[in-house]
């Protein structure tokens, strides 16, 4: 048993795809305890009868046909005429349009990609030092996670939803919850902009009322889609998984047959990219439903709250240990991944110290979110280096105050409940 432990590990090190070291040791685990493992292929097709999971491939089709198209040019010629005559507007400009793009592809790096090549170039031209438009661009693609409808917030409301909680939490919840807290990461790093910048002489545009009606003519039919989503499911009008369906129909009908960015001959390929990425995480999130149940079966949850329990008797303290714990996850695995592992495990831990779950999500997709640009191998540090050709030893110097910054972010929010459940109350 434990050289196959030993085995597993080994294959996981040398690259082997997480879903099968998943599937492997959930049914090693059934297997020992004589359990037929036909309960692994129930776990996973028992994911087919969860209502909420229909929004993930329809919101993420909807995002990648918005990353297609010229949506991301368009975004960032709104905010610009919005923002961009204020001092250090373009700043502004720039964590604005990201935070929104993230929110809708749910990939940090799909941002960096899509948005680098319009804002890093307008960040140097207007003045702003290189150093500065690097790590601000790269901090940016990670912001709007915690902002409907995000792919990693539905995600944690499905997972969390499996595990029987003494109170029941919807992803409408989430979608709350997260708004407060992802408006203080917004603001932290927008005041920082504008701190910083103060004495730069980065030319200062005046507002111009034709620039602005030029870029709400062109994006006249992207405008409605945060509205359809949030005033939907808010309204009442719609659940969250009708929801993505009217906006994935939406954004189909807007970027094929009116701007007619997208051609009929391209969308298959863009459903075939974001199926592969939804595929991805629906199989990961089968497989580790199996191994979650074995391991609720076996107590593990109640065990691992136990040991922690004789070593950290303080809230407070054990919040510390998880925020540490949270921020080398996300520099090492991607977020769809430590969810579906760590959110089973977590979850009823936090509940034994009195953290809600919804409280939990945010502090969670929080350091997530930090962990992206957390040397030394925080993916969109990476990305960010392939995309603009500069050293990653760069862009870990360009990043370091923004990521204090919000890390700072993330302590308030960890420590600080109101503002995640202050709005649900």
């Amino acid at each position: 048993m434990i050289l196959i432990v030993l085995l597993l590990i080994v294959l996981a090190l040398l690259g082997a795809p997480l879903f099968a070291i998943i599937a492997a040791s959930a049914m090693l685990g059934f297997y020992y305890a004589d359990i037929d493992l036909s309960v692994v292929a129930i776990e996973v097709y028992r994911i087919a009868q969860m209502p909420a999971l229909l929004a993930l491939p329809l919101f993420t089709f909807a995002g990648y046909l918005l990353g297609e198209s010229q949506a991301p040019k368009r975004l960032v010629q709104i905010t610009d005429a919005l923002l961009g005559w204020m001092p250090g507007g373009l700043a502004l400009v720039s964590l604005t349009a990201c935070a929104f793009f993230t929110a809708f592809t749910g990939a940090s790096g799909v941002t960096i990609i899509a948005l680098g090549a319009l804002l890093y170039p307008a960040l140097k031209q207007a003045g702003y030092p290189d150093n500065f438009s690097l790590g601000l661009v790269t901090t940016s693609g990670s912001l709007g996670l915690l902002f409907a409808p995000s792919l990693p917030l539905i995600l944690y409301g499905v997972i969390a939803q499996q595990l029987n909680l003494p109170k029941q939490l919807t992803i409408d919840d989430l979608f709350i919850a997260g708004i407060l807290p992802g408006l203080l990461m917004v603001v932290m790093l927008t005041a920082w902009s504008f701190w910083v910048n103060r004495g730069a002489r980065a030319p200062i545009l005046a507002f111009s009322l034709r620039k602005v009606v030029s870029a709400v003519r062109a994006s006249i039919w992207e405008l409605p889609i945060p509205f359809v989503v949030l005033g939907g499911i808010y309204g009442g009008y719609f659940a969250v998984s009708e929801a993505a369906a009217v906006t994935a129909l939406y954004v189909l009908i807007v970027e094929v047959f009116i701007y007619r960015e997208v051609s009929l001959q391209r969308l298959p390929k863009v459903m075939r990219e974001s199926m592969v990425m939804v595929g991805a995480i629906l199989i990961i999130l089968g497989v580790s439903l199996a191994s979650t149940n074995y391991l609720i079966d076996i107590g593990v949850p109640e065990k691992l709250f136990a040991l922690i329990k004789q070593y950290v008797s303080s809230k407070l303290t054990f919040l510390i240990l998880l925020n540490i714990f949270l921020l080398v996850l996300g520099a090492m695995l991607d977020i769809f991944s430590a969810l579906v592992i760590m959110v089973p495990l977590l979850v009823p831990v936090a509940l034994g110290y009195g953290i809600e779950p919804v409280h939990l999500g945010m502090i969670f997709l929080a350091n997530m979110q930090l962990g992206y640009f957390t040397p030394p191998v925080g993916m969109n540090l990476f990305i960010a280096s392939y995309r603009f050709e500069k050293p990653v030893m760069q862009l870990y110097i360009a990043t370091l105050p923004f990521f204090f910054i919000l890390l700072a972010a993330v302590l308030i929010i960890t420590y600080w409940p109101w503002l995640s459940l202050g709005l649900l109350q």
